[in-house]
């Protein structure tokens, strides 16, 4: 552990641009290091933010005083086995890096240092198998995996692989004490909505579970909790606010022999909409259905022309005004090519053209289209970096959001209506098949970040009241607590920082995640908990000299950035 000086203010901030503060900051390497520093850190109550890679676009990385516990250098691959359906099962730190996995999985090379022989003989068997692959499939592939657990992460290829969490069939969760939950999928269920778990020291947690459904769509807001659930799924996608994540088994896929990649232009947003409807149920094999809306191509057209570092991509017809690329993964090319007609008809019908389509059946066309999608999130972040140096207080707002399959239109609609009113620069891009668009709005000035901020605050009511999820893959982090409450409820999130509370009795995991740090103090000092075999005991303090309830300088400051939005 060191003390947080100007050496690590990078740490002080992620991909989100928001920015925190912390008094001091550790990079253990082993699970025992981490159940070390949790253990001191809970006998002086100090506030702890869990860290990977800071690749998280919803503050959930940003530290609100305290310790950081940066989880980097815990990359390590633990070992390898098969299950009874003959799936290959990979365990590994969290520090463990999504590109660095890829390329070693493609090569079938993985370090194996320290395996038992068991893993040795899984490894054998694996080296000689098809190549395998993990299937989730964010943009940013420099985060790490325990990062991208507990956001539970997507990207493009969820509209047939889902999100991370199906994916994940063991987890070591670190608590606040130090002690550790060792999970199994399928080994622990909840009766109803109660979950009893037994940790390393044979200590029994009792936990009552929230109340509240969650909607049937792609959705990463919140805890996840249902009756009878899986125990594993609580601590995916809790935002570092249950425990720290010190050990993940990931299920691999044979990658699939075939992919293709189509991309469909369109001179109309409603034509786009009509295709996704109609091409979702025609096709079989559609691995990524993704959307590129007028003000991003425009961006990507301007990029091309002003900067060498683009220079490379396609250009685009001028009538082109969206885009809807399609991913296929087959098990060969007749059934690729199959899978290409049944599109073709669905795109002629929707009003496309087969002469401004581009189909990329090799990898090198195939990377060239990825380059096309990636390039409009990097060309928005230079945007907007390039705007903060005349005004530092505007950053990027980018909607996360997903509905029903049944209101995609209606989204759209919503979406476009409520921008012209508004005046704002935007461009959207995302996973329509998927009914979830990142709706990027563009501030120029303090005041456009402001109306942006009150139009997502707008835009979280609706999509709620359309069955939606305020947050489908990005986690709700710091940024998003406020349209929580919007999505469940206050009752809820009463209900869901009880529950932290069962796990972590001061409070001191993930400050700010999910919500707010008033209410989670106020239980605090109310003694909220009921089961007396885990009492809060002593004086709870957060940062150094200040009690906790009350604001410090970064709750101010995340306050005043985000009340506009209802954040």
């Amino acid at each position: 552990m060191k003390p947080f000086t100007d050496e690590f203010e990078e740490y002080g901030r992620d991909e989100s641009r928001a920015s925190g503060e912390a008094s001091s900051i550790s990079f253990p390497t082993t699970e025992d290091e981490v159940r070390a520093i949790l253990e001191k850190l809970h006998a002086e109550r100090v506030p702890v933010t869990v860290q990977g890679a800071r690749t998280g676009l919803a503050a959930g990385a940003v530290p609100h005083g305290g310790h950081i516990l940066n989880t980097s250098r815990m990359n390590r691959y633990l070992g390898l086995r098969r299950d009874e359906q003959g799936q290959f099962l990979l365990r590994v730190e969290p520090g463990v890096v999504l590109s660095e996995l890829r390329k070693q999985l493609s090569k079938k090379v993985l370090p194996t240092a320290g395996w038992d022989q068991a893993s040795l003989e899984a490894y054998e068997e694996f080296q000689e198998a098809p190549e395998q692959f993990f299937p989730t499939d964010p943009t940013e592939t420099s985060a790490c995996l325990g990062g991208m657990a507990a956001c539970n992460a997507s990207g493009a290829r969820s509209y047939a692989y889902g999100p991370m969490r199906p994916h994940i069939t063991g987890l070591h969760v670190a608590l606040a004490d130090g002690d550790l939950l060792e999970l199994q999928r399928g080994e622990a269920f909840a009766q109803g909505r109660h979950l009893s778990l037994v940790t390393a020291v044979g200590r029994t947690l009792e936990l009552d579970l929230p109340g509240y459904t969650m909607p049937k769509t792609k959705n990463a807001s919140g805890y996840f909790v249902a009756d009878e659930m899986d125990a594993i799924d609580l601590f995916i996608g809790a935002c570092g606010t249950l425990g720290v994540i010190t050990e993940l088994e990931i299920a691999l896929q044979a990658a699939p022999a075939v992919v293709w990649g189509v991309s469909c232009f369109f001179d109309s947003e409603d034509k786009a909409v009509s295709f996704t409807d109609s091409v979702r149920p025609v096709l079989s094999h559609a691995a990524a259905i993704e959307y590129f809306d007028a003000g991003a191509l425009d961006i990507l057209r301007r990029q091309r022309e002003q900067s060498t570092a683009f220079a490379s991509l396609p250009a685009l017809d001028k009538d082109a005004k969206v885009c809807v690329y399609v991913e296929l993964d087959c098990d060969d090319e007749a059934q690729a090519t199959e899978e290409l007609y049944h599109l073709g008809w669905v795109l002629e019908l929707a009003g496309g053209s087969d002469d401004a389509t581009w189909v990329a059946r090799t990898e090198v066309d195939r990377e060239c289209q990825r380059f096309f999608r990636h390039a409009v999130p990097e060309s928005v972040n230079m945007l907007i970096d390039e705007r903060r140096r005349t005004d530092p207080t505007i950053t990027k707002l980018g909607s996360d959001m997903s509905v029903p399959n049944a209101r995609l239109a209606d989204v759209v609609v919503l979406y476009r209506r409520t921008l012209a009113e508004s005046g704002l620069e935007s461009a959207a891009w995302g996973h329509i098949g998927n009914n979830h668009l990142h709706v990027n709005i563009l501030p120029r000035d303090a005041q456009d970040y402001r109306r942006g901020g009150e139009l997502f605050a707008q835009w979280a009511a609706e999509v709620t009241a359309m069955g939606g999820a305020v947050s489908a893959e990005h986690g709700v982090g710091k940024i998003k607590a406020g349209f929580l409450e919007t999505m469940y409820g206050h009752e809820a999130m009463v209900e869901s920082a009880r529950l932290k509370l069962q796990l972590d009795p001061d409070g001191q995991l993930g400050r700010g995640n999910l919500f707010s740090e008033k209410l989670l103090d106020e239980l605090v000092q109310k003694g909220a908990r009921e089961d007396e075999r885990f009492p809060y005991g002593g004086v709870r303090q957060g940062r150094a000299g200040q009690h906790r309830g009350q604001d410090g300088p970064q709750d101010q400051y995340h306050r005043a950035r985000w009340q506009a939005g209802g954040h």
